[in-house]
């Protein structure tokens, strides 16, 4: 587009256009068009014209075109537009909900906004409007795991009871291990974050060894006690067991929360139990290691500290989970369960009839 007519405005229509620049209550929009006008009449390039009235020069030239046409009035009113395309039939609609709930032809899991598109003889956009107004995320999907503790009701309402009921005169710890914590050294420098740039890592790496952490998080003030240990047999875990037993003050009686790894029921473990009589043991169900506490903390120095970190060797690594656990603890806040026993149990009742 450019520009092929002269702009001539007589005395009435710049009175007009004049008119509608002092109007205070005019659309900007009719303000910016008549402006157009007012410059084009006095001769100025389409580059000033533009840039005084805060538009484009194909603005200008189609203001321009239009009021040659149309005079002052087309300035005051919005053009025509094409009309839309109609809505899509809700028939349409509804076999593409039930079909995307089926499995896909082929060899394809799930469908994809194009298959989808090109099976319903319309366009992906179509596709992604009725999956956001029906909430279907075909590309998502979401594992589960179900215990099958034949006690899993009472050692629910056991542990979930001392979370949120815990004893007087007591100390109630989580307690576990995260095994097989790898020093890993990257092969060369990352670059660090800059604004429009995330930072960098390289892919490959050097291993420089493992360190298994022992941590029990005391539920009552959010504090954690952790060990670095070598192995995780049932000699260190005695050994972590020393170490919250000289932490912990005398005349208190500890509960402590663990799964039902083999280590915490070792038979070397129970004689150490035996001669400890304050100590009692409370085993998650089978496959319900979101029971226990304490791997929230494993959860976050993993995301926080190790999976980034760069360790030239297993006491660097070491070293950096101990900061990690001595700065957590500065600022620890008590641990909080919400939901009651009764709230899970009843949500494992309504699982459908094909699970179980």
């Amino acid at each position: 587009m450019a520009q092929t007519i002269g702009v001539i405005v007589n005395a009435e229509n710049r009175e007009r256009l004049a008119a509608v620049i002092g109007d205070r209550n005019r659309p900007q929009k009719h303000i910016q068009r008549a402006r157009i006008i007012l410059l084009s009449a006095e001769r100025l390039p389409v580059a000033q014209i533009a840039r005084q009235a805060g538009v484009s020069r194909p603005s200008v030239w189609r203001w321009q075109r239009r009021f040659g046409e149309s005079g002052v009035d087309v300035l005051l009113r919005e053009p025509s537009r094409k009309p839309g395309k109609a809505p899509l039939p809700q028939a349409t609609v509804s076999r593409i909900v039930a079909l995307t709930c089926t499995s896909p032809p082929g060899e394809a899991t799930h469908w994809t906004g194009r298959a989808m598109a090109k099976a319903a003889g319309i366009s992906l956009r179509a596709v992604q409007r009725i999956w956001e107004a029906h909430r279907l995320q075909p590309h998502r999907i979401r594992t589960f795991k179900k215990s099958r503790d034949p006690a899993f009701a009472e050692k629910v309402e056991d542990i979930v009871g001392i979370y949120m009921n815990p004893p007087v005169h007591a100390v109630v710890v989580s307690i576990d291990e995260k095994t097989q914590i790898q020093a890993l050294d990257r092969t060369q420098p990352g670059l660090p974050l800059k604004p429009g740039k995330c930072g960098t890592m390289t892919h490959d790496y050097k291993r420089n060894g493992t360190t298994t952490l022992f941590a029990a998080l005391n539920i009552l003030d959010g504090t954690v006690i952790g060990r670095c240990m070598p192995k995780h047999t049932n000699k260190e875990f005695i050994k972590f067991l020393n170490a919250i037993e000289r932490a912990v003050p005398a005349g208190k009686i500890i509960h402590a929360i663990a799964d039902n790894y083999g280590t915490h029921k070792h038979p070397k473990v129970k004689e150490w139990l035996a001669d400890h009589p304050r100590w009692t043991f409370h085993f998650t169900p089978t496959s319900a290691s979101w029971m226990n506490a304490v791997e929230g903390f494993f959860s976050t120095i993993t995301r926080r500290s190790i999976r980034r970190g760069v360790f030239k060797s297993v006491s660097d690594l070491q070293e950096a989970i101990r900061r990690y656990i001595r700065e957590h603890n500065k600022d620890a806040k008590p641990f909080v369960w919400t939901k009651p026993a009764e709230t899970i149990l009843a949500k494992l009742r309504r699982l459908p009839a094909s699970i179980e």
